[in-house]
């Protein structure tokens, strides 16, 4: 190295300023997720008025062709587009152009152009991708408006139940799940022997608890051509979606769903004809009896049947801090699932982050021998359990 070389060598902090500060670090994290969090309202906005299926069945298109399609104001649709573009959701494609018809006068006939990604359309309007995420926004939306409750339920130990949610959550949490069920339901069951071979038996009666829209009851249906199902859920609207998508689906004649509480399976068929199978997706955590519950399930399925259950894939144990699964789940946990569990006393109170232990006490005290961890991979964020009779 030469004499006039200014390089820095090892350990030379001339270039370089102060190391920044704890507080700083974590402002700048502060700051990045209120970034996102403007994202996601803004995904929320755009997945509600039909702006990103516009764009993706029609762009690019302008501010003025977006509000024309989608029946909206063009002022906002520009903000809309130009905030989406500035935070790298969609493209403009001739940023120097006019914004509007008639914004310029010196760029007349030159109106901005947006586009919407391939990638990102996958993301945000297409329902059946497995990448689907859009309806995540929606949990965002709901829980807006209940933030006031929330914070009552904090301070009394009440609770911000489904109902009061209201069809964002009720959507969300449909439209989320339902390309995993329609897509990989099947081969995953197919993947486990002593599941499968219990829903091929010819006639076999299949229980799907707490089933939503029925997206999960359905898909059995479909993968078990022989198979009757049963679909059980507390939540009107989503029993009245479920019945609205079986007969759309052309299996009404062998999928019926009942407005019943899961814990009174017994009055859903008449007592002789217990189930084969029995299937809880996702909603244990939510219960707020979960033991009750199954206990009537394994009371309602045969010694020879099977039961699953699928819920969170969170970590075996706390760990703080934790990586992004649990991190998610405990954000669901906080807003949803526990002040809707705690909306129903007596409540357990389990919250979304239902670690594998608190499932296998549940079983036992309902009369489980013990619960497996079935070898289903790569299935979202979800676990699938078997309990043991």
């Amino acid at each position: 190295m030469s004499s006039d070389d200014d390089s820095p060598g090892p350990g030379d902090q001339r270039e370089s300023g102060p190391a920044p500060s704890d507080a700083d670090v974590f402002a700048e994290r502060l700051f990045s997720a209120t970034l996102g969090a403007i994202d996601v309202l803004a995904v929320y906005v755009g997945d509600r008025l039909g702006w990103y299926r516009a764009l993706a069945d029609g762009g690019p298109l302008t501010s003025t062709g977006l509000a024309e399609r989608t029946g909206t104001h063009e002022r906002y649709a520009r903000e809309w587009l130009e905030q989406q573009a500035a935070s790298g959701i969609l493209v403009a494609e001739d940023p120097g152009a006019a914004p509007a018809v008639g914004a310029d006068p010196a760029t007349v006939g030159r109106e901005r152009l947006y586009a919407l990604p391939a990638a990102h359309a996958e993301v945000l309007a297409d329902t059946s991708s497995l990448a689907y995420l859009a309806p995540l926004a929606r949990f965002v939306g709901a829980i807006g408006p209940q933030l006031p409750h929330l914070l009552d339920a904090y301070r009394t130990g009440g609770g911000v139940s489904w109902e009061q949610l209201g069809d964002d959550a009720r959507e969300a949490q449909a439209d989320v799940n339902r390309p995993w069920f329609e897509r990989e339901l099947a081969p995953a069951l197919a993947g486990v022997p002593e599941v499968h071979d219990v829903l091929s038996r010819p006639g076999a009666r299949v229980v799907d608890v707490g089933c939503g829209f029925g997206w999960s009851t359905l898909a059995l249906a479909r993968a078990y051509p022989d198979a009757v199902v049963h679909g059980v859920d507390v939540d009107r609207p989503s029993v009245a979606a479920a019945r609205a998508a079986a007969e759309e689906a052309g299996l009404a004649d062998r999928v019926t769903f009942h407005l019943a509480d899961a814990a009174e399976l017994g009055l859903v068929e008449p007592a002789g004809r217990p189930f084969d199978a029995a299937f809880a997706f996702e909603c244990v955590h939510d219960m707020p009896r979960p033991v009750a519950v199954l206990d009537a399930v394994r009371r309602a399925v045969r010694p020879d049947g099977v039961v699953v259950v699928m819920d969170e894939a969170v970590g075996e144990e706390f760990t703080a801090p934790a990586d992004d699964v649990d991190r998610v789940m405990y954000g669901y946990s906080l807003f949803v699932c526990l002040p809707d569990g705690l909306s129903s006393p007596p409540s357990v109170g389990t919250g979304t982050v239902m670690r594998p232990a608190t499932l296998r006490r549940y079983a036992r005290e309902a009369g489980f021998a013990d619960v497996e961890v079935l070898p289903v991979e790569d299935f979202a964020f979800f676990r699938f359990y078997r309990l043991v009779p």
